[in-house]
């Protein structure tokens, strides 16, 4: 996510850090890295601007030039307006209406919106414990209907049904009786996705907009095609009253340059973005967030949220369970560690969101890559239960049936059951009084008072 604007953020960074003292004229080299680093990102050339010129403004303030430590300071600068840039602070979703709290989906022809509209129903129901309906009123695209019907089963939403014999409108006024009688407390409307700017289907969304009154009508954009996303945005913001937008496939978008540019071309703020192909890949916009892990800085907040979420913790603990007791660390409990892994998304996933992993040489990232998970996943299925429960048997002839089994070479067997044995030495310290022991050590190396913070 957004690897090329990190990656060109971190070099023009760099410039600034180490330097003894700050000036105007070195101010103004560092900003011209970043600006370019801006622009290569496909950020809007006015967002650019602004951002440039308010970073300057406050860097050759008294607090930088004489600061004990300037470049850190500059990069507290550009940090917190990168921050500003995003949005400055979250925004949520606004439910407080008379239900059901009406949301209206807007955006073009391939955005994401069908999706969008199953993740956020998904969204509403896990993590808000809302009661949700879902309507297609998109009348004009073979099969919609079916697609979000599918979709929203997946997610345990109620589909209210429509037809392409119907008036889109007309759907909508539908499902708000269906969805008032059946004390729903939210209705998420699919509308019909425009292949370009079209007045007459402008026309058909603004007089849905009109008629069924929702709070909520947000812009489904593809964080993918950079400056043409805010361009877009601010189109549908002058004929509808949007309230947000949602940044779809933000996974794949590898400048950041719609990100940074909607929140400031249209006035509206990013409310969520879509993170994966999964239904649960559908994540609150926090700008603060999204500004360190551009600088290199992480996100551990959302790591954490994520581990909360997503780790299966009857497993975590029996595991914790055994360990302490010392039972064998066994090859069944390695693989239910690395599916809990692509779980949370994979290491890769992770590692973006942990501070220093920008600085990684190239060949070292390369390295850790989710390919190799998948590869040990299937080494393992290919084991029978009694290889998975004694793995010691593994030699010659076994590995060779285990690696034609899965697709691999004998080598890359050997390398599984390595990295397995290491896993497994490791667990082994934690087990009795191990664990009491490794924290007596660490203890020693804190300075006083325990972890600084």
């Amino acid at each position: 996510m957004f690897d090329n604007l990190k990656d060109n953020l971190a070099k023009s960074i760099q410039k600034i850090k180490g330097q003894a003292t700050l000036s105007e004229d070195n101010i103004a080299d560092a900003m011209r890295e970043v600006r370019i680093a801006l622009l290569e990102a496909d950020v809007a050339l006015p967002v650019v601007k602004a951002f440039i010129e308010q970073v300057k403004a406050r860097a050759i303030g008294e607090d930088v030039l004489t600061s004990l430590k300037p470049d850190q300071v500059l990069i507290k600068i550009v940090k917190e307006e990168l921050t500003n840039t995003l949005g400055s602070s979250i925004q949520t979703l606004d439910l407080s209406t008379q239900p059901p709290a009406v949301i209206l989906m807007a955006g073009l022809q391939g955005a994401g919106k069908t999706t969008s509209t199953a993740k956020l129903a998904k969204y509403l129901i896990e993590r808000e414990h809302k009661k949700v309906m879902v309507v297609s009123a998109d009348v004009y695209r073979p099969a919609a209907i079916e697609q979000l019907q599918t979709v929203a089963e997946q997610v345990g939403a109620e589909f209210f049904p429509s037809s392409v014999i119907d008036d889109p409108i007309s759907i909508g006024e539908s499902a708000i009786k269906a969805a008032k009688k059946g004390f729903y407390d939210v209705l998420i409307v699919d509308t019909a996705g425009r292949l370009a700017i079209d007045d007459a289907m402008m026309q058909e969304i603004k007089g849905m907009q009109q008629k069924l009154k929702p709070i909520e009508t947000l812009f489904v954009v593809d964080a993918m095609t950079g400056q043409d996303a805010a361009n877009t945005a601010k189109a549908f913001s002058e004929i509808l009253n949007l309230t947000g937008v949602i940044l779809t496939k933000v996974d794949g978008d590898a400048r950041g340059g719609a990100a940074l540019s909607v929140r400031n071309i249209v006035g509206k703020p990013i409310k969520f973005m879509g993170v994966g192909e999964k239904m649960d890949a559908l994540e609150p916009f926090h700008p603060d967030r999204i500004a360190s892990s551009i600088l290199g800085m992480g996100d551990v907040l959302s790591l954490v949220e994520e581990i909360e979420r997503k780790v299966d913790k009857k497993k975590a603990d029996q595991l914790a369970q055994k360990v302490r007791k010392g039972q064998r660390f066994s090859l069944i409990d390695f693989k239910d560690q690395l599916l809990q892994m692509q779980n949370m998304g994979g290491m890769s996933a992770m590692m973006d969101k942990l501070p220093g992993m920008g600085n990684l040489p190239t060949n070292i990232k390369n390295q850790v890559n989710d390919k190799s998970t998948d590869k040990m996943i299937a080494i393992i299925n290919s084991m029978t239960k009694k290889e998975r429960k004694f793995p010691q048997l593994i030699k010659g002839s076994r590995k060779r049936r285990i690696a034609v089994g899965s697709g691999n070479e004998i080598q890359d067997v050997t390398r599984m059951l390595k990295q397995f044995n290491q896993m497994q030495k490791m667990m082994k310290k934690f087990s009795g009084k191990g664990m009491m022991k490794m924290m007596n050590r660490l203890q020693g190396k804190m300075p006083p008072g325990g972890m600084p913070f």
